[in-house]
């Protein structure tokens, strides 16, 4: 079966979601070819093939100088000629584009996928209500289109290494697929805890910090744990104690660690609906009873404000 993904890149080459999406689908034993908008580098090709990508399918001109996702959406529909399966990372700008797509195609499109199985019809599992609870459904079209949850899989390279051939797509782009289009970029607030949709391990805070000077030990927490991201409540953003970008749950980024240590979080479904699909979730709380204690893997009944000390004392002493 010929798989058709849609890659997003940056200056490091593919994306983590991306690769991660590129080793879900070569989990189905899948002829894995790469769709790729814009310039495409030597070693984005090398970086690809390791993925066991056959071949490269590369989109450029004026039409795709900057993101459009109509635009997007056409280049995929030319690259997906006679393929059976059109994949994306679960991201905002993948689930837009293979919105298009799939309306595009008259068929049906599945988001936030975490498993596959069958090829006739292709039957998924996906992610619905927040992630907190998983969906099976047939996908019986003769395309089937669908974006994969983030760390459905790990983005393992391939055991055997493809040398992909590199094919430029001729994309027909009407005027109309441009009335929606980026014209200007600004940078964000700095974020001072990481990348949060991308870290292994999220320290989310509530309102159990008390205060905008209440983050201090939380703070120190992300840096002692290598890789670390600090993600907080809505109450927290509400008050104005720490910035929107990082605010997790269902208005805000929805995160899927290896490990969650929600501090001071009572476990409100919106924040729920945020950080439910985390491998492992360690909840901090002085209430026993609080809704985020009772569904978490592991809890600790305390003042956050003297547990977390205590954690972070820990870790300095066995990094010596």
């Amino acid at each position: 079966m010929s798989v058709l993904v849609l890659v997003e890149t940056d200056e490091g080459g593919a994306v983590e979601v991306s690769r991660e999406t590129l080793a879900f689908v070569r989990g189905t034993d899948a002829d894995v070819r790469a769709l790729v908008v814009g310039e495409v580098s030597p070693e984005l090709v090398e970086q690809l093939g390791s993925y066991g990508v056959r071949e490269v399918l590369r989109a450029d001109g004026e039409a795709f100088s900057s993101y459009a996702a109509a635009a997007w959406a056409s280049a995929v529909v030319a690259a997906a000629d006679g393929v059976p399966l059109v994949a994306a990372a679960g991201t905002p700008r993948g689930n837009e584009v293979l919105a298009h797509v799939a309306c595009r195609l008259g068929v049906a499109m599945a988001a936030n996928v975490v498993a596959v199985e069958g090829t006739d019809p292709l039957v998924v599992s996906r992610q619905v209500l927040g992630g907190s609870a998983l969906e099976e459904l047939p996908l019986p079209d003769a395309v089937a289109v669908l974006t994969v949850a983030g760390h459905a899989c790990e983005p393992s390279t391939a055991d055997e290494p493809a040398a992909p051939a590199v094919r430029e797509v001729s994309v027909d782009v009407p005027a109309a697929d441009l009335r929606a289009r980026v014209v200007r970029t600004e940078p964000g607030e700095p974020d001072e805890s990481g990348s949060l949709k991308s870290a292994r391990v999220v320290v989310g805070a509530g309102r159990g910090a008390g205060s905008a000077d209440g983050f201090k030990d939380l703070l120190e927490l992300t840096e002692l744990l290598d890789g670390a991201a600090l993600g907080v409540s809505r109450v927290v953003t509400s008050l104005g104690w720490r910035p929107h970008h990082e605010q997790v749950g269902q208005t805000g980024s929805r995160v899927t660690p290896d490990l969650y240590v929600a501090c001071g979080i009572s476990g409100a479904i919106q924040h729920w609906a945020g950080m439910s699909t985390s491998k492992t979730i360690l909840a901090i709380n002085t209430d026993a009873d609080a809704p985020m204690v009772t569904k978490a893997h592991y809890a600790v009944i305390g003042d956050l404000h003297e547990i977390v000390p205590a954690i972070n004392e820990e870790l300095r002493r066995r990094a010596g």
